[in-house]
Formats: structure tokens, sequence, C-alpha cells
């Protein structure tokens, strides 16, 4: 579904990406892990297509199309979301209003006519049951003043209405204490399925004991220096990231 190939990419000169070689298939959840610095969070705005970030060798593809020249917002129509490490603020704009917003605006690029009402509302009312959401949430302005459990559970309500079929969640567990992760972690459960995939980035495995993933990489400055399974997360919450650092040097 998603393929990354000898991926290198920079920012105002600096090379942070150094040779990605990746595939998420569908059904599949992978999580990435590694130090602070090592290339987690710029790997998911490549993949996104974030502009600040230059491509200097290498390609992401999705679904066989190679996306170099596909701008973030067509990125994000043909089916790559990007949960944010610190969502922004919209005051005045609903949840529910963001919602139909997105929503129609992604039809509109697949040449489909604006959802009809009752469709919408009933769409909202199944996914925000689906993660028990309140309905008094979903007329507040988005994100404004929500607490960091709030603005995580609002994402993975974009992701249930938008249905994406790769969802990159950039350290969702920033910040969540247990009761917020295991919502969260709760409702990215559900929406997993054979058709879509999951990357989870996250710097400790204790997310990773509620999203159980099927494979996981470590990125140390720019690569990925080591893959395998579930275990692999538990033995980096045990030795911490030295011994994969010293690896790498090897």
């Amino acid at each position: 579904m998603l393929k990354i190939i000898d991926l290198h990419a920079q920012v105002e000169d600096k090379e942070i990406l150094k040779g990605i070689n990746l595939e998420v298939k569908a059904g599949e959840v992978h999580a990435i892990m590694g130090p602070n610095g090592s290339g987690k969070s710029t790997l998911a705005e490549v993949i996104a297509g974030k502009e600040e970030f230059e491509v200097t060798k290498g390609s992401v593809e999705l679904e066989g199309e190679d996306l170099e020249d596909v701008a973030p917002e067509e990125r994000a129509h043909k089916g790559i979301f990007l949960s944010f490490q610190y969502p922004v603020e919209i005051p005045g704009v609903s949840v529910t209003n963001f919602m139909k917003t997105a929503i129609n605006e992604s039809r509109k690029a697949k040449g489909l006519e604006d959802m009809p009402a009752n469709e919408m509302l009933k769409l909202i009312r199944d996914k925000s049951e689906m993660l028990e959401i309140d309905r008094k949430f979903l007329s507040r302005s988005l994100n404004e003043g929500f607490s960091g459990g709030e603005k995580k559970r609002n994402e993975i309500f974009q992701l249930a209405m938008l249905e994406p079929k790769v969802a990159i969640l950039d350290e969702t567990d920033s910040g969540l204490d247990i009761d917020a992760l295991r919502i969260v972690a709760n409702g990215v459960n559900k929406l997993k399925s054979k058709d879509n995939a999951v990357i989870v980035i996250t710097h400790y495995q204790r997310l990773l004991d509620y999203i159980v993933p099927d494979f996981v990489h470590v990125l140390h400055d720019g690569k990925i220096v080591k893959s395998g399974g579930k275990e692999l997360a538990l033995e980096l919450e045990e030795k911490g990231y030295d011994w994969l650092k010293q690896e790498a040097a090897i």
C-alpha cells in the first residue's frame, strides 16, 4: 500500500533522512521508534508532503503511484492521514462543521457531490458513538480549550470520519494519561481493517501495549537501523537506545 524507497530528505540544507526503505501493506500496523532527532516526525511529514522538506533522492509511493509531485492536500484526498503532535486551534469553527468541510472537500476532489445532510449526520452520530464521544464535544470550536486527551481524541474522530488508506499517528501518546491513552488506542483499534494501514510513531513502548504492532522499526540518525516484531519494543523499553546506536556504528 505504502512503499518508501531509499528516501533522502533535507531541510535548509541539513540532511535528516538518509536512505529510508519501508513497505507497509494493507492490514498492517507498523511502529516507528527512536530517540529525539532521529527523523521520526520528519519521515511522517515527508510522507504527508509538507513542503518545507526537500526530497533529494528516493520516492514515496501510495498504491504504486509516486507522490513526488502530489501536493499535501491531494495526498490527503488520496488517503494519507497525519495526526499532529500539537493540533492547531480554530476558534469559531465547530468540530462538526470542520468535519463536514473536510469530507465534502475530499468528495469534491474525487468528482463526487457533497454528502447529503442526513447521511452526514448519521455518519457523525455513528462514529462519535463508536468512539464514545459526547455530542456536546462536537459543537465546541476545534481544539479551542481542549485538553491534551481531547485534542488526540478529536484527531481519532477525524480519522474515523475520513477513513484514510494510511493513518500516520505522530506521537499520539504525547502528554496523555493512562485513561486518555486507552481511549485513543481503543479508537485506533476499532478503525483498523484489512483495507487500511497504520503507522504509529512513538518514543515509548506503553502505547504499543494498546495498539499492538505487526512490525517495529527503529530510526537512528535518519536511517532504520533495526526492524523486528512487537518484542523489539519491549527490548527497547528495557535497554534504551544506546545499544542500537553502538550497533549502527559497527
